[in-house]
């Protein structure tokens, strides 16, 4: 099944996807074909992904029979409705950093295991919603991956029934800020305990930069249109990926080039953070090149006119303009 969270005629709505033009919410569905859960209100997707696996076969039991009577007076047009990202208020959002095999070339050192960020709920758009951003923040470009949206409280899983622990996949465009990225790069000196004589400390050169201005902010993290139930993808490490700017394609690439799996980055995450239903945990960018050898390294949204698209097998096309607000930074010092 495909669910979105919309606002139609005036009201939010947690839907169903019926057909290309059409989706029937949640409410309607259950009522019309008498389920034992109509009449609660699921005013969010995430009640629906924390009531779990029986409650979402009855919306799928549901979803036949009404599709087998339908009454298309109760439909809602997809072409009227405005989007919302499909979980709006994710515990947390987790980022997987340089997952992609084409980089590996440009790295001088690395982890051997999943590095990830944390993105804030505040930072989501959802689809055809716009992507703000500011002349102050330099440059500003898309990268479109993955994401996973986990299903129920999970900690300490294993990599072969981690993708139990997933409810569906989403497409999310993890905004990156690249100019705010090299203000906030610190090149220092960090102070170490010695291995040979703990009580003394020595200093190791680093350099690293935070993720809070060039990931997280507003509107850097758009979702949707869809969260897709993990049935219908039959294999998330083989998805192609897509992305265009202003209609041109800038990137094309597949999940199959990451250098790990879902499952792999579900159960590592799990061994330090409680994974909880409605988390979203984006796996990585797909940036090789189109044909045309343009990439989404030279798609500054300062420069470079939207909208920009991303399409995934199976889970859609995320679309959303951009606009740059001609806004300076405000008069943040007290002096």
């Amino acid at each position: 099944m495909k669910f979105a969270h919309v606002r139609y005629d005036d009201k939010d709505s947690v839907a169903v996807h019926f057909d290309d033009a059409h989706l029937v919410s949640l409410d309607t569905l259950l009522v019309s074909t008498g389920s034992k859960y109509a009449g609660l209100a699921f005013e969010e997707l995430s009640a629906v992904i924390q009531a779990g696996r029986i409650f979402l076969n009855n919306i799928n039991t549901s979803l036949k029979r009404f599709k087998a009577q339908p009454d298309r007076t109760k439909l809602i047009p997809i072409a009227g409705v405005t989007w919302y990202p499909p979980v709006r208020n994710p515990g947390k959002i987790c980022g997987i950093a340089m997952n992609n095999s084409a980089s590996n070339e440009r790295k001088i050192s690395a982890p051997d295991h999943p590095a990830f960020f944390l993105k804030p709920a505040s930072c989501l758009a959802g689809h055809l919603q716009a992507i703000k951003i500011r002349p102050y923040y330099g440059s500003v470009h898309p990268e479109p991956e993955l994401c996973i949206i986990i299903g129920r409280e999970t900690r300490d899983i294993a990599a072969v029934d981690a993708l139990d622990a997933v409810f569906g996949y989403s497409i999310f465009n993890d905004i990156t800020g690249n100019g705010m990225r090299a203000e906030d790069l610190f090149h220092y000196q960090a102070l170490y305990a010695k291995e040979d004589n703990p009580g003394e400390t020595e200093r190791v050169e680093q350099h690293l930069s935070y993720a809070g201005r060039y990931k997280g902010c507003d509107t850097f993290g758009c979702l949707g249109p869809w969260l897709v139930t993990k049935d219908e993808i039959t294999d998330p490490d083989d998805l192609d990926v897509y992305c265009r700017m202003g209609g041109e394609v800038i990137a094309g690439d597949s999940t199959r080039y990451y250098n790990y799996k879902v499952a792999e980055i579900v159960s590592f995450i799990s061994q330090f953070h409680t994974l909880h239903p409605g988390d979203i945990i984006s796996c990585g960018t797909a940036f090789k090149p189109s044909a045309n050898r343009k990439s989404i390294h030279g798609a500054n949204f300062q420069t470079v006119d939207g909208p920009v698209e991303v399409s995934i097998d199976g889970l859609g096309t995320l679309v959303n303009p951009v606009v740059v607000e001609q806004k300076e930074i405000g008069q943040w010092r007290l002096g």
